[in-house]
């Protein structure tokens, strides 16, 4: 039996009674006991926590059994995926890795350009960092399984613009998604956003739906507001409510002017009101 900690808790963190966020106290270590754990294992998502988790690794000592570190901030992205270890019911892999190679992401250091698919488990929230670089085969078995969830899917591990096809544009409105999220990180980005949008809305995808959106990557080096505001424009006449991702470097340090300037397009209300404003203006 395995306990596992976290450095901090996010929407995707498990829920069930051995998952902990701090040091363990009295009522955990015996809830530990109880339950028989042999090991704890500490997964790090965020480099920037790095210094919380070795805090944490000295604490969870004080049970007497093995405790390991390891989780996607040590580049450990390339394994198997168990449902509910590492993150809570309903959020899956089944895939790990990209062909991509984006200066900014930690991925392509472990992936190397490979995709490796993994055994379908059920969940209905896809994580995978490129799950349009999967064989059709395995990509139409993933749409099957989420057809069987009920929970309406949601893709927030990102679609590649590039690599939507017309046919997977038209398997995923099969699905009938809650929110498929794609990405505008560069300027090459940008062509390959306006035809998926196309394709999209072809499969039968309405913009007003708010079912397409993207993540618009801003506050890295040389970025400029009226540049990362202008991106956001673009991705709204792409048909997408853009989602602004602030840059941050691996000690996790941002710009308390970017942080403002994020706050204003990332906020689904806020984001959602200037995409409809957007479109109104437009009629």
């Amino acid at each position: 039996m395995i306990a596992r900690v976290f450095p901090r808790k996010t929407n995707a963190s498990p829920t069930d009674g051995l998952a902990f966020f701090r040091e363990p106290t009295i009522e955990n270590i015996s809830d530990c006991i109880e339950a028989g754990i042999t090991e704890v294992h500490i997964s790090v998502t965020f480099t920037w926590d790095l210094d919380r988790a070795e805090e944490l690794y000295y604490a969870w000592q004080i049970l007497g059994v093995p405790v390991e570190v390891g989780g996607p901030a040590f580049d450990d992205r390339m394994g198997d995926f168990k449902p509910g270890m590492y993150l809570r019911d309903g959020y899956v892999f089944t895939s790990r890795g990209c062909t991509k190679d984006c200066w900014f992401c930690s991925v392509p250091r472990c992936a190397h350009g490979v995709i490796r698919e993994l055994p379908i488990a059920d969940g209905w929230n896809i994580l995978d960092d490129n799950i349009l670089g999967t064989s059709e085969a395995h990509f139409r078995a993933v749409c099957e399984m989420l057809k069987r969830q009920e929970h309406p899917a949601i893709f927030t591990g990102g679609l590649e613009p590039s690599l939507l096809q017309q046919w997977q544009a038209n398997l995923l409105r099969e699905i009938k998604p809650k929110r498929l999220y794609t990405a505008y990180d560069t300027k090459d980005d940008l062509e390959p956003l306006i035809e998926m949008g196309k394709k999209l809305r072809t499969a039968g995808f309405v913009p007003s739906s708010h079912t397409m959106r993207c993540y618009v990557l801003c506050g890295y080096e040389e970025d400029s507001f009226e540049d990362a505001e202008k991106r956001m424009h673009q991705t709204m006449q792409a048909c997408f409510v853009p989602y602004a991702m602030l840059f941050r470097n691996e000690e996790g340090r941002t710009d308390a002017q970017w942080r403002s300037f994020q706050r204003e397009w990332c906020r689904p209300i806020i984001t959602g009101k200037k995409f409809n404003e957007f479109w109104y203006e437009r009629k």
